[in-house]
């Protein structure tokens, strides 16, 4: 149903209601531009610029200037109806973006991964690019390691009493710890990043093997 037959809708819609708490079906504003026409119970041929009230009961068509037919409407329906419809129409259209949106995309990933070699390919250079930033971390890791133990070696001497070690060892040791708990944590977040990018070319390669097979069974 096109947007002109819902307008005609609801203009008979509105003059049911209308009908319905004794107001004129005059008051019925008019399809912008268009001019009814049906043909009543007598066999009678009738035109108005808006809903004729002898035909509620049967289709009714729209015409434009030109004469030809915008839309048919008729018997009316009721604003639930006509709701139900706008809806029904909306989830369909909805449904139509998301296929379309998912037809692009498909095609999207099968020119950027025309086999299985080309995405095991990115798969690996994405995981070895998180490798070599886990592997700098690591390193840095081990350095403040040692640095930590130099740290206890000067602090030995006040095992017994931290308080009392040089300002300058205690706050050495307090950035050391939370050096390495930055380390550890950022080290964390890519092993977590791995995981992520093996998730999602693990599922781009469930539907790239679909993909494939199907293009694979188009006769050449």
């Amino acid at each position: 149903m096109n947007k002109a037959t819902i307008a005609a809708h609801l203009a008979l819609a509105a003059w049911v209601a209308g009908t319905s708490t004794n107001v004129s079906a005059q008051a019925v504003a008019p399809v912008q531009g268009g001019v009814y026409t049906c043909v009543d119970a007598k066999g009678r041929k009738l035109t108005s610029d808006r809903p004729i009230v002898e035909c509620i009961d049967r289709e009714q068509k729209i015409l434009n200037p030109s004469g030809t037919v915008r839309a048919k409407v008729g018997p009316s329906l009721t604003a639930k109806e006509l709701a139900d419809i706008e809806a029904k129409e909306k989830r369909e259209a909805e449904e139509r973006n998301r296929t379309a949106e998912e037809k692009r995309r498909d095609r999207a990933l099968l020119t950027r991964y025309p086999s299985k070699a080309v995405h095991d390919q990115e798969r690996a250079d994405a995981l070895a690019q998180i490798t070599v930033v886990i592997k700098a971390a690591s390193n840095r890791l081990e350095e403040l390691g040692k640095q930590r133990r130099s740290i206890d070696e000067e602090m030995e001497f006040y095992k017994k009493d931290p308080t009392k070690a040089p300002a300058y060892v205690r706050r050495q040791l307090e950035e050391n710890t939370q050096s390495q708990a930055v380390q550890r944590r950022f080290i964390g977040e890519q092993e977590a990043e791995v995981k992520r990018v093996n998730e999602r070319f693990d599922d781009e390669l469930g539907r790239l093997k679909q993909l494939w097979a199907a293009a694979a069974a188009v006769p050449k």
